[in-house]
Protein backbone atom coordinates (compact mmCIF):
# COMPACT_ATOMS: atom_id res chain seq x y z
CA UNK A 1 0.00 0.00 0.00
CA UNK A 2 0.81 3.49 -1.04
CA UNK A 3 1.66 5.48 2.27
CA UNK A 4 1.01 8.89 0.90
CA UNK A 5 -2.69 8.09 -0.45
CA UNK A 6 -4.57 8.50 2.19
CA UNK A 7 -8.17 9.58 2.74
CA UNK A 8 -7.00 13.16 3.15
CA UNK A 9 -5.67 12.78 -1.29
CA UNK A 10 -8.98 11.33 -1.97
CA UNK A 11 -11.42 12.95 -0.43
CA UNK A 12 -9.41 16.57 -1.70
CA UNK A 13 -8.80 14.96 -5.05
CA UNK A 14 -4.81 16.06 -4.54
CA UNK A 15 -1.82 13.63 -4.95
CA UNK A 16 0.03 14.50 -1.86
CA UNK A 17 -1.81 14.51 1.43
CA UNK A 18 0.25 17.90 2.50
CA UNK A 19 -1.97 21.20 3.12
CA UNK A 20 -0.17 24.96 3.28
CA UNK A 21 -1.64 26.43 5.91
CA UNK A 22 -3.60 29.00 5.64
CA UNK A 23 -2.20 32.12 7.09
CA UNK A 24 -3.89 35.04 6.92
CA UNK A 25 -2.74 38.94 6.27
CA UNK A 26 -1.41 38.79 3.13
CA UNK A 27 1.33 35.91 3.54
CA UNK A 28 -0.95 33.28 1.49
CA UNK A 29 -0.66 35.08 -2.04
CA UNK A 30 -2.52 33.72 -4.79
CA UNK A 31 1.25 33.39 -6.31
CA UNK A 32 1.96 30.85 -3.49
CA UNK A 33 -1.26 28.83 -3.27
CA UNK A 34 -1.31 28.20 -6.77
CA UNK A 35 2.59 26.71 -6.54
CA UNK A 36 1.44 24.70 -3.75
CA UNK A 37 -1.82 23.27 -5.40
CA UNK A 38 0.31 22.84 -8.87
CA UNK A 39 2.86 20.89 -6.96
CA UNK A 40 0.18 18.00 -5.86
CA UNK A 41 -0.26 19.44 -2.63
CA UNK A 42 -3.41 21.75 -1.18
CA UNK A 43 -2.45 25.72 -1.57
CA UNK A 44 -4.77 27.35 1.13
CA UNK A 45 -5.94 31.41 0.93
CA UNK A 46 -5.99 32.63 4.16
CA UNK A 47 -8.77 34.90 4.01
CA UNK A 48 -9.71 35.74 7.59
CA UNK A 49 -8.91 39.60 7.12
CA UNK A 50 -10.33 40.04 3.53
CA UNK A 51 -13.34 41.52 2.20
CA UNK A 52 -15.65 40.36 -0.40
CA UNK A 53 -14.21 42.38 -3.07
CA UNK A 54 -10.82 41.11 -2.36
CA UNK A 55 -11.59 37.70 -1.74
CA UNK A 56 -13.58 37.64 -4.96
CA UNK A 57 -9.98 39.30 -6.42
CA UNK A 58 -7.99 36.86 -4.88
CA UNK A 59 -9.56 33.86 -6.10
CA UNK A 60 -10.00 35.11 -10.03
CA UNK A 61 -5.79 35.80 -9.18
CA UNK A 62 -5.54 31.80 -8.04
CA UNK A 63 -7.56 30.26 -10.54
CA UNK A 64 -5.49 32.00 -13.04
CA UNK A 65 -2.65 29.56 -12.22
CA UNK A 66 -4.06 26.48 -11.33
CA UNK A 67 -6.74 24.40 -12.38
CA UNK A 68 -5.82 22.27 -9.20
CA UNK A 69 -8.11 22.33 -5.66
CA UNK A 70 -7.14 25.03 -3.73
CA UNK A 71 -8.94 26.07 -0.34
CA UNK A 72 -10.06 29.00 1.17
CA UNK A 73 -10.32 29.58 5.10
CA UNK A 74 -12.13 32.21 6.93
CA UNK A 75 -12.83 32.64 10.59
CA UNK A 76 -16.26 31.97 12.50
CA UNK A 77 -17.55 34.84 13.64
CA UNK A 78 -17.09 35.18 17.88
CA UNK A 79 -19.06 37.08 20.11
CA UNK A 80 -17.23 40.92 20.29
CA UNK A 81 -16.16 41.58 24.24
CA UNK A 82 -16.63 44.99 24.27
CA UNK A 83 -14.84 46.49 27.50
CA UNK A 84 -14.42 50.58 27.35
CA UNK A 85 -12.46 50.10 30.52
CA UNK A 86 -9.93 47.24 28.87
CA UNK A 87 -9.83 49.53 25.38
CA UNK A 88 -8.89 53.01 27.69
CA UNK A 89 -5.97 50.84 29.08
CA UNK A 90 -4.75 49.22 25.87
CA UNK A 91 -4.94 52.92 23.77
CA UNK A 92 -3.05 53.86 26.76
CA UNK A 93 -0.46 51.03 26.87
CA UNK A 94 -0.38 51.52 22.85
CA UNK A 95 0.63 55.61 22.93
CA UNK A 96 3.58 54.92 23.34
CA UNK A 97 4.48 52.79 20.56
CA UNK A 98 2.18 54.77 18.06
CA UNK A 99 3.97 57.96 18.78
CA UNK A 100 7.52 56.02 17.90
CA UNK A 101 6.26 55.23 14.79
CA UNK A 102 4.51 58.31 14.17
CA UNK A 103 1.23 57.63 14.14
CA UNK A 104 -2.31 59.58 15.73
CA UNK A 105 -2.60 58.59 18.90
CA UNK A 106 -6.16 58.46 19.03
CA UNK A 107 -8.10 55.36 19.46
CA UNK A 108 -8.48 53.24 16.15
CA UNK A 109 -12.29 51.90 14.90
CA UNK A 110 -12.62 48.60 16.39
CA UNK A 111 -14.77 47.41 13.76
CA UNK A 112 -12.68 46.89 10.90
CA UNK A 113 -13.54 43.10 10.75
CA UNK A 114 -14.84 41.85 7.38
CA UNK A 115 -18.70 40.85 7.02
CA UNK A 116 -19.05 36.82 7.60
CA UNK A 117 -21.89 36.49 5.56
CA UNK A 118 -20.58 38.61 2.56
CA UNK A 119 -17.34 36.24 2.55
CA UNK A 120 -19.16 33.15 3.09
CA UNK A 121 -21.49 34.18 0.02
CA UNK A 122 -18.34 34.52 -2.11
CA UNK A 123 -17.21 31.06 -1.52
CA UNK A 124 -20.34 29.74 -2.48
CA UNK A 125 -20.75 32.41 -6.10
CA UNK A 126 -16.68 31.04 -6.88
CA UNK A 127 -17.61 27.60 -5.60
CA UNK A 128 -14.25 27.49 -3.88
CA UNK A 129 -13.45 23.90 -4.18
CA UNK A 130 -12.68 23.37 -0.20
CA UNK A 131 -13.25 25.46 2.60
CA UNK A 132 -11.11 25.63 5.98
CA UNK A 133 -12.34 27.74 8.59
CA UNK A 134 -10.55 28.49 12.30
CA UNK A 135 -12.11 29.80 15.81
CA UNK A 136 -15.40 27.86 15.85
CA UNK A 137 -17.67 25.69 14.01
CA UNK A 138 -19.55 26.09 10.57
CA UNK A 139 -22.88 24.86 11.42
CA UNK A 140 -26.59 25.42 10.16
CA UNK A 141 -27.67 27.04 7.18
CA UNK A 142 -24.26 28.27 6.13
CA UNK A 143 -22.88 24.64 6.41
CA UNK A 144 -25.80 23.48 4.72
CA UNK A 145 -25.05 25.70 2.18
CA UNK A 146 -21.42 24.80 1.82
CA UNK A 147 -22.63 21.01 1.41
CA UNK A 148 -25.54 21.44 -0.87
CA UNK A 149 -22.29 22.46 -2.93
CA UNK A 150 -20.20 19.82 -2.47
CA UNK A 151 -17.65 21.97 -0.99
CA UNK A 152 -15.61 19.85 1.40
CA UNK A 153 -15.22 21.18 5.31
CA UNK A 154 -11.84 21.30 6.91
CA UNK A 155 -12.29 22.33 10.98
CA UNK A 156 -9.65 23.28 13.56
CA UNK A 157 -9.41 22.09 16.76
CA UNK A 158 -6.73 22.08 19.46
CA UNK A 159 -8.01 19.59 21.95
CA UNK A 160 -9.77 16.46 21.46
CA UNK A 161 -13.71 17.27 22.53
CA UNK A 162 -13.03 20.29 19.65
CA UNK A 163 -12.51 17.80 17.62
CA UNK A 164 -15.04 15.75 18.30
CA UNK A 165 -17.51 18.51 18.15
CA UNK A 166 -16.06 19.56 14.68
CA UNK A 167 -17.29 15.64 13.37
CA UNK A 168 -20.70 15.78 15.36
CA UNK A 169 -21.43 19.02 13.27
CA UNK A 170 -21.07 17.06 9.47
CA UNK A 171 -17.37 18.42 8.52
CA UNK A 172 -15.26 16.04 6.20
CA UNK A 173 -11.76 16.80 7.98
CA UNK A 174 -10.52 18.20 11.07
CA UNK A 175 -6.91 20.22 11.28
CA UNK A 176 -5.36 18.56 15.13
CA UNK A 177 -3.50 22.01 15.84
CA UNK A 178 -0.44 21.46 18.15
CA UNK A 179 0.43 24.22 20.47
CA UNK A 180 4.19 23.97 17.97
CA UNK A 181 2.29 25.51 15.47
CA UNK A 182 2.56 29.52 14.60
CA UNK A 183 0.37 32.08 14.58
CA UNK A 184 -3.25 32.05 16.26
CA UNK A 185 -4.81 29.19 18.43
CA UNK A 186 -7.50 28.11 16.94
CA UNK A 187 -9.42 27.40 20.28
CA UNK A 188 -13.23 27.88 20.57
CA UNK A 189 -14.22 25.79 23.80
CA UNK A 190 -12.87 26.54 26.93
CA UNK A 191 -9.79 28.15 27.90
CA UNK A 192 -6.83 28.91 25.76
CA UNK A 193 -4.45 27.24 28.00
CA UNK A 194 -6.33 24.29 27.47
CA UNK A 195 -5.97 24.08 24.20
CA UNK A 196 -2.42 23.97 24.65
CA UNK A 197 -1.52 20.12 23.34
CA UNK A 198 1.42 18.63 21.39
CA UNK A 199 1.21 17.86 18.23
CA UNK A 200 2.51 13.99 19.11
CA UNK A 201 0.00 13.95 22.26
CA UNK A 202 -2.79 15.26 20.21
CA UNK A 203 -2.91 13.13 17.31
CA UNK A 204 -3.08 9.22 18.81
CA UNK A 205 -5.99 10.68 20.77
CA UNK A 206 -7.87 11.99 17.46
CA UNK A 207 -7.15 8.22 16.16
CA UNK A 208 -8.73 6.68 19.10
CA UNK A 209 -11.62 9.03 19.09
CA UNK A 210 -12.76 10.48 15.25
CA UNK A 211 -13.33 8.53 12.66
CA UNK A 212 -13.20 11.27 9.73
CA UNK A 213 -9.60 11.86 8.21
CA UNK A 214 -7.66 14.25 10.54
CA UNK A 215 -4.68 16.67 9.95
CA UNK A 216 -1.79 17.19 11.58
CA UNK A 217 -0.56 20.81 12.36
CA UNK A 218 2.51 22.27 14.62
CA UNK A 219 6.30 21.84 14.20
CA UNK A 220 5.99 20.14 11.11
CA UNK A 221 8.66 21.44 8.69
CA UNK A 222 9.38 18.77 5.95
CA UNK A 223 9.25 14.91 5.30
CA UNK A 224 9.67 13.60 8.54
CA UNK A 225 7.30 15.30 10.33
CA UNK A 226 4.99 14.55 7.57
CA UNK A 227 5.54 10.92 7.88
CA UNK A 228 5.37 10.78 11.59
CA UNK A 229 1.71 12.24 11.35
CA UNK A 230 0.94 9.54 8.76
CA UNK A 231 2.19 6.65 10.79
CA UNK A 232 0.16 8.22 13.92
CA UNK A 233 -3.03 7.45 12.62
CA UNK A 234 -3.16 11.21 10.42
CA UNK A 235 -4.55 11.18 7.14
CA UNK A 236 -1.82 13.83 5.96
CA UNK A 237 -0.19 16.95 7.64
CA UNK A 238 -0.70 20.68 7.45
CA UNK A 239 2.31 22.94 7.35
CA UNK A 240 2.22 27.12 7.77
CA UNK A 241 6.16 28.20 8.92
CA UNK A 242 7.86 26.12 6.38
CA UNK A 243 6.11 27.79 3.20
CA UNK A 244 7.20 31.55 4.96
CA UNK A 245 10.34 32.40 3.36
CA UNK A 246 9.66 30.89 0.01
CA UNK A 247 9.84 33.52 -2.73
CA UNK A 248 6.31 33.21 -3.34
CA UNK A 249 4.81 33.98 0.46
CA UNK A 250 3.50 37.36 1.19
CA UNK A 251 5.97 37.83 4.02
CA UNK A 252 7.99 40.86 4.36
CA UNK A 253 11.57 40.30 3.74
CA UNK A 254 12.74 41.32 7.16
CA UNK A 255 10.47 38.98 8.50
CA UNK A 256 11.69 35.97 6.42
CA UNK A 257 15.39 36.94 7.61
CA UNK A 258 14.28 36.68 11.00
CA UNK A 259 12.83 33.38 10.65
CA UNK A 260 16.05 31.98 9.18
CA UNK A 261 17.50 33.27 12.08
CA UNK A 262 15.31 32.00 14.34
CA UNK A 263 15.94 28.85 17.16
CA UNK A 264 13.40 26.70 18.84
CA UNK A 265 13.52 29.12 21.85
CA UNK A 266 13.31 32.69 20.15
CA UNK A 267 9.25 32.32 19.95
CA UNK A 268 6.80 33.07 22.51
CA UNK A 269 2.78 32.91 23.31
CA UNK A 270 1.45 36.19 23.33
CA UNK A 271 -1.91 37.94 23.24
CA UNK A 272 -0.23 41.20 22.82
CA UNK A 273 -1.47 41.70 19.20
CA UNK A 274 -4.94 40.67 18.84
CA UNK A 275 -5.90 39.66 22.73
CA UNK A 276 -5.75 35.61 21.29
CA UNK A 277 -2.96 33.72 21.49
CA UNK A 278 -0.61 33.04 18.90
CA UNK A 279 2.71 32.18 18.72
CA UNK A 280 5.20 34.90 17.15
CA UNK A 281 8.87 35.60 17.32
CA UNK A 282 9.86 37.18 20.68
CA UNK A 283 9.98 41.01 19.92
CA UNK A 284 10.33 44.36 21.61
CA UNK A 285 6.83 44.40 21.47
CA UNK A 286 5.95 40.75 23.00
CA UNK A 287 8.51 41.28 25.28
CA UNK A 288 7.02 45.00 26.94
CA UNK A 289 3.42 43.59 26.68
CA UNK A 290 3.71 40.51 28.39
CA UNK A 291 3.60 41.56 31.86
CA UNK A 292 0.35 43.54 30.68
CA UNK A 293 -1.70 40.92 28.74
CA UNK A 294 -4.28 40.28 31.30
CA UNK A 295 -5.36 43.84 30.78
CA UNK A 296 -5.91 43.92 27.30
CA UNK A 297 -9.38 43.72 25.25
CA UNK A 298 -9.83 39.71 24.05
CA UNK A 299 -10.14 39.57 20.21
CA UNK A 300 -10.88 41.18 17.96
CA UNK A 301 -10.93 44.22 19.92
CA UNK A 302 -7.08 44.23 20.23
CA UNK A 303 -6.47 43.39 16.91
CA UNK A 304 -8.28 46.44 15.78
CA UNK A 305 -6.31 48.18 18.10
CA UNK A 306 -2.92 47.37 16.74
CA UNK A 307 -3.82 47.21 13.33
CA UNK A 308 -2.37 50.60 11.93
CA UNK A 309 0.32 50.10 14.35
CA UNK A 310 1.71 46.64 13.00
CA UNK A 311 1.34 47.89 9.49
CA UNK A 312 3.51 51.31 10.11
CA UNK A 313 5.67 48.99 11.68
CA UNK A 314 6.33 46.77 8.36
CA UNK A 315 6.25 49.87 6.48
CA UNK A 316 8.96 51.29 8.12
CA UNK A 317 11.32 48.07 8.38
CA UNK A 318 10.73 48.03 12.37
CA UNK A 319 10.30 44.27 13.04
CA UNK A 320 10.16 45.51 16.96
CA UNK A 321 6.36 46.04 16.13
CA UNK A 322 5.51 43.32 13.83
CA UNK A 323 3.22 40.37 14.28
CA UNK A 324 5.81 37.71 13.47
CA UNK A 325 3.86 34.64 13.58
CA UNK A 326 5.61 31.54 13.85
CA UNK A 327 5.98 28.19 14.68
CA UNK A 328 8.62 26.21 16.87
CA UNK A 329 9.90 24.56 14.07
CA UNK A 330 11.34 28.08 12.30
CA UNK A 331 14.77 27.53 12.37
CA UNK A 332 14.39 24.40 9.60
CA UNK A 333 12.96 27.30 7.06
CA UNK A 334 14.39 27.61 3.93
CA UNK A 335 14.17 30.20 1.11
CA UNK A 336 13.36 27.86 -1.51
CA UNK A 337 10.34 27.77 -4.41
CA UNK A 338 7.27 26.14 -2.48
CA UNK A 339 7.05 23.20 -5.60
CA UNK A 340 10.78 22.54 -4.75
CA UNK A 341 9.59 22.16 -0.59
CA UNK A 342 6.71 19.95 -1.62
CA UNK A 343 8.71 18.11 -4.04
CA UNK A 344 11.93 17.63 -1.43
CA UNK A 345 9.18 16.49 1.35
CA UNK A 346 7.49 14.02 -0.78
CA UNK A 347 11.03 12.48 -1.51
CA UNK A 348 11.91 12.23 2.22
CA UNK A 349 8.57 10.71 3.60
CA UNK A 350 8.42 8.53 0.53
CA UNK A 351 11.71 7.00 1.57
CA UNK A 352 10.81 6.62 5.07
CA UNK A 353 8.15 4.90 4.14
CA UNK A 354 10.17 2.58 1.27
CA UNK A 355 7.61 3.74 -1.61
CA UNK A 356 7.84 5.69 -4.33
CA UNK A 357 7.46 9.70 -4.27
CA UNK A 358 5.44 10.15 -7.39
Amino acid sequence: MNRLQTPLTKKLGIRYPLIQAPMAGGVTTPELVAAVSNSGALGSLGAGYMNAEALRRAIAAIRERTDAPFAVNLFIPEPVPVNAERIAQANALLHVYRQELGLSTQSPPIDNLPDFTEQLAVILEEQVPVLSFTFGVLKGEALEAVKQQGIVTIGTATHLLEAIILEESGIDVVVAQGLEAGGHRGTFLGTQEQGLVGTMALLPLLAEHIRIPFVAAGGIMDGRGLAAALAMGAAGAQLGTAFLACPESGAHPRYKELLCEGTEITTVLTRAFSGKLARSLKNRFTQEMAAREAELPLYPIQHCLTTGLRQAAATQERTEFMSLWAGQGCPLCTARPAAELVGAWIQQAAKIFGVGGN
